[in-house]
């Protein structure tokens, strides 16, 4: 269940990301591709945010996910880690003591890329509340507003997967961005899943 201070928080959310630069481009970009169906106004398309990303939906039981719970939240289901793709819940978990750290797993390297402290893209293995997470890819050190705008633009105009490079100025990722639905117009997942990394 949701309360209102929870819907309250979401839409105070939702409104603080549309005033970044990747929320209005994602915003403009969208609506000049889809003009018929992304509305122009930023309240209209806050709305439709809200829909793909805060309506709740069956994962396993009536109305027990979002789109944004999955993604940047996690899931536990059964003995099973479902989503949990965003690194700052990483870290804030990390911090109570709730996620235990594994280790990576290396992308493909069409060079002799190394992984390093400045990579911006990595596929993970944790435990969290005691339940393993085999592999999740995230992005590091991006920002919210950056994954809802790849993400929210992959999942109205792109396709399931999508092929996309990331230049981060130091190394090059191909990635492809997966984009699911669920209940027919909401995100079900997305995250990247880095398939090759270069210098």
């Amino acid at each position: 269940s949701v309360s209102s201070m929870e819907r309250n928080e979401n839409w105070i959310f939702l409104k603080a990301i549309m005033q970044t630069a990747p929320m209005q481009l994602c915003h403009k970009y969208l609506h000049s591709q889809k003009p018929n169906e992304i509305p122009s106004d930023a309240s209209d398309f806050m709305k439709l945010l809200y829909n793909i990303w805060f309506d709740l939906y069956r994962r396993q039981a009536s109305n027990d996910s979002s789109g944004f719970e999955h993604v940047f939240v996690g899931e536990v289901k059964g003995d099973s880690v479902s989503g949990f793709h965003n690194w700052i819940q990483f870290y804030l978990e990390e911090q109570k003591g709730d996620l235990d750290y594994r280790g990576y797993i290396k992308p493909r390297s069409r060079s002799e890329a190394q992984t390093n402290s400045d990579d911006h893209v990595l596929t993970l293995q944790f435990a969290w509340k005691g339940i393993e997470k085999f592999v999740g890819t995230s992005f590091i050190g991006v920002s919210p507003e950056f994954e809802m705008a790849l993400y929210t633009t992959c999942f109205l105009l792109g396709e399931e997967e999508n092929n996309i490079t990331l230049n981060t100025g130091t190394d090059e990722f191909e990635l492809k961005i997966r984009c699911y639905t669920m209940a027919r117009d909401k995100i079900g997942t997305a995250f990247p899943e880095a398939t090759a990394h270069h210098d």
